[in-house]
């Protein structure tokens, strides 16, 4: 089939002189906000009027959240399969499906049960089906701008996390919480299934287009890259691959703890619940705004250094967080420092392994790995949770946070990249 035939496929709305990749990032932008109430930023804010209204303990509220993320890891196995055999669009839209049926769900809820169901399905397709794949996509379309591409993806669930409590709020407020849900569920049907359908598209190879919009020569053929993909066989017994899926759950662990909880820290030491949200405003909007320049950075830096990094900053805002109490200031302080670490760790952990194996067999290691993380990685919200139900304070939970943070540091600092040499080239079936 021709060049200008195969094109033909392409939605017709977008330039044809703009290289599509970016028709992809930018729908994905999109998508990744209307999945938000699916993390912890959100989340949180939603602990505490549940608990007022059934009584509820934290543990109790937390267990949707665990559910929904052992379950996307799990699903992620199968999803990540999937992705590089057919592409990410009709994934991307039976998933956006499901997360607008189970928030409405959720905003029906009377007993435990049913939240835990409805939650976790959820998160579990915007886990599995909506950032996986996005994620997937982008990195196919993408290779020497993959980390700008990425960081503008990242910018709508990040940015989304600090818009959404604020736009939220005079609902939450007025109406109640059951409504804001109504509310969440609308927007993912429509921002999540309609540009996934019409955008989203599996690799550049299928639309006789290269990575990055790279210019045909004469012959019809891409300059020769140093591009390399290993499979997931031949990645399973690296020390980068299990250094890396160390890191990654230690870092999930700990932030999305802080997500989660961070609200409901803060309101518990008696700051308003105006300015508690705020606070969790604030750092994922400096993580948002924070997103470009990590892109750029891990377009010219390794994502092994970004991501020791983000590290060391997290372990620097945590210690900031436990003298915080409940002075405003402090929290000030502890949310630009966190929103900063959460920017780059986010950008990074979506191009980790694209960049450290390559982007052909990207969906079946990210599969590989997801089960593992996901578990080790969401036991954060839930230990913290426990601790809390126990002591009645977070204290505990957020020293053990820095404990995990230092063990991604040091994860990391032992995840060195593959040597190339001992690959053989994969061309994109």
């Amino acid at each position: 089939m021709s060049i200008d035939a195969v094109a033909s496929h392409l939605p017709k709305i977008w330039p044809s002189r703009i290289f599509y990749g970016w028709a992809i990032v930018y729908a994905s932008f999109f998508i990744s906000i209307a999945q938000v109430p699916m993390y912890g930023p959100v989340f949180s804010v939603f602990v505490k009027p549940i608990e007022d209204e059934f009584g509820w303990s934290r543990s109790t509220i937390t267990i949707a959240f665990t559910i929904g993320s052992i379950g996307g890891s799990i699903l992620s196995a199968l999803i990540g399969v999937i992705l590089d055999r057919y592409g990410a669009r009709l994934v991307t839209v039976f998933a956006g499906v499901a997360v607008a049926v189970s928030l409405f769900c959720v905003a029906i809820m009377t007993e435990p049960w049913h939240f835990w169901i409805s939650y976790g399905v959820a998160r579990s397709a915007a886990l599995a089906g909506v950032s996986l794949g996005t994620s997937v996509a982008i990195a196919n379309w993408f290779i020497r701008n993959r980390g700008r591409a990425t960081a503008i993806r990242a910018m709508g669930q990040r940015g989304g996390q600090a818009l959404m409590p604020l736009l939220i709020m005079p609902i939450l407020v007025l109406l109640g919480w059951r409504e804001s849900f109504a509310v969440f569920s609308v927007v993912a049907l429509l921002l999540i299934t309609l540009p996934a359908f019409f955008f989203i598209r599996r690799r550049p190879e299928d639309y006789g287009l290269k990575p990055d919009g790279v210019e045909l020569d004469i012959e019809g053929e891409a300059p020769q890259t140093d591009e390399f993909s290993w499979s997931l066989k031949q990645v399973r017994k690296t020390r980068a691959l299990w250094m890396i899926t160390i890191g990654m759950s230690a870092g999930i662990a700990a932030q999305i703890a802080i997500n989660v909880h961070a609200v409901a820290n803060f309101q518990d030491l008696g700051m308003a619940e105006s300015l508690s949200i705020t606070v969790a405003s604030l750092f994922t909007g400096i993580a948002a705004l924070s997103m470009i320049g990590w892109g750029l950075l891990l377009d010219r830096m390794h994502v092994r250094y970004v991501s020791m990094i983000s590290m060391a900053l997290f372990i620097i805002s945590m210690s900031i967080l436990l003298l915080a109490g409940s002075s405003f200031y402090m929290a000030f302080i502890f949310a630009i420092i966190f929103g900063l670490a959460t920017g780059g760790w986010t950008v990074s952990q979506m191009v980790m392994i694209p960049n450290y194996f390559g982007r052909m067999h990207a969906g079946s290691i990210k599969g590989f790995i997801s089960p593992i993380e996901g578990t080790v990685g969401i036991s954060g919200p839930l230990i913290a949770a426990f601790i809390f139900d126990e002591y009645g304070s977070y204290d505990l939970a957020f020293y053990g946070a820095i404990g995990a943070f230092t063990i991604g540091l040091i994860s990391f600092y032992f995840a060195k990249p593959l040597d190339s040499s001992k690959t053989v080239r994969v061309m994109p079936s």
